[in-house]
């Protein structure tokens, strides 16, 4: 009978933005993939999915169904490992699993950023921490993504069986590149943008913690010195609107593209010349590593994620939540083609060395290798 492996978390999009690879390296193993999450999306690699109603509040009643819905999938196809994702998806999973590790299922959590860490909310700690600190009873294995989110875990005493710190979920590196001259000329002609415009990025769902306002506050201080500008901003939100008209308000409407949900994000990158990033809470940012890759130097507002990524004066800098700070080093870059340049060279060497698409991978294989090894040896000492 082939082994099975169930891959949980609050939204199947979560799984086709982030983990295809580890479920199509599954799938070489021989193993049989399933899929637990709210949605419908097809997702290649996947043998059976699952549409469970979990809800990203945990005061939300429908998830106390979904965890009974969960519960029975997990004591019916008896996994051997059960990889859990999002915090709801997490909570639940590693609840309904309780009593299939007692049977050897092995369960691990990778906690995509903590909602509780320097400079969180106290609401936050007082929801989250004592959660996720309990749960970490259930938890055969803890994965972290940033150095801050381990740290705390080892500190504060965390009791998973073991705690990981991998480089989040890669960058395709081929696919992310960076481009230059005539090949950036066509990309902005298709885009209907100048050549000599000043492109900033960001992609992003608009919400509080995203803080696309400050962007905009930044692009109407730098309006008359850099009339070239314009800032993107790829992604929908409740926000939205908001900012739509913060940015009329400010009379910076025709500096700033509002562009929606997209699919060529990888081509919007390319063509910028400056990715920026405001959001106050940050695990580690596919948004950012992908920009790096594509060799932009990166400004972001200062946070524990952002931190595993951006080095001052090496690949761009941290700022304070300062619209007057981000307006200078925009100005800085805007004027300055060669530091630009300096700097985006060494924004994709860092994600070269660190968090490429294979390193991650061959980060994660490892740990679940090591996993499959201790299940091995338990199999046979039962027998």
């Amino acid at each position: 009978m082939k082994k099975k492996v169930l891959f949980c978390a609050t939204v199947d999009y979560h799984f086709k933005a982030f983990h295809l690879p580890i479920l199509k390296w599954f799938k070489e193993q021989g193993w049989e993939v399933h899929v637990a999450a709210a949605g419908e999306l097809y997702l290649p690699y996947v043998d059976q999915k699952f549409n469970i109603p979990i809800q990203r509040s945990p005061f939300n009643k429908k998830n106390i169904g979904a965890y009974k819905q969960l519960k029975a999938i997990i004591d019916e196809n008896q996994y051997k490992i059960i990889h859990c994702h999002t915090p709801m998806g997490g909570v639940l999973a590693r609840l309904a699993a309780g009593s299939a590790r007692r049977y050897g299922t092995k369960v691990i959590y990778t906690a995509h950023g903590f909602h509780f860490c320097k400079g969180a909310p106290l609401l936050n700690w007082l929801i989250y921490y004592p959660i996720e600190r309990s749960l970490s009873h259930l938890t055969d294995c803890l994965i972290t993504i940033n150095k801050e989110d381990y740290q705390l875990s080892v500190k504060h005493g965390f009791k998973a069986k073991q705690i990981e710190h991998v480089h989040g979920v890669g960058v395709d590196t081929e696919r992310f590149s960076r481009i230059e001259g005539f090949h950036k000329s066509v990309l902005r002609a298709e885009h209907h943008y100048d050549q000599d415009a000043f492109l900033l990025f960001y992609a992003a769902e608009f919400n509080r913690n995203k803080n696309q306002q400050l962007l905009i506050k930044a692009m109407a201080l730098i309006k008359e010195q850099v009339p070239s500008a314009k800032l993107l901003l790829a992604g929908e939100g409740v926000l939205l609107e908001g900012c739509r008209q913060l940015a009329k308000k400010l009379g910076v409407e025709d500096m700033v593209h509002f562009l929606g949900f997209r699919k060529d994000v990888e081509q919007l990158v390319k063509m910028s010349d400056l990715a920026v990033a405001s959001s106050l809470r940050e695990g580690l940012p596919v948004n950012i590593m992908e920009a790096m890759a594509c060799g932009l130097p990166i400004i972001a507002v200062d946070n524990r994620g952002h931190r595993e990524l951006v080095q001052n004066d090496k690949n761009g800098w941290l700022i304070g939540r300062n619209d007057l700070e981000l307006a200078d080093r925009i100005m800085a870059l805007a004027k300055n083609n060669n530091l630009r340049r300096q700097l985006g060279l060494q924004s994709r060497r860092i994600i070269l060395e660190k968090y490429s698409l294979n390193r991650t991978l061959n980060e994660q294989k490892v740990l679940y290798a090591k996993l499959m090894d201790e299940m091995e040896v338990v199999q046979w000492a039962v027998h």
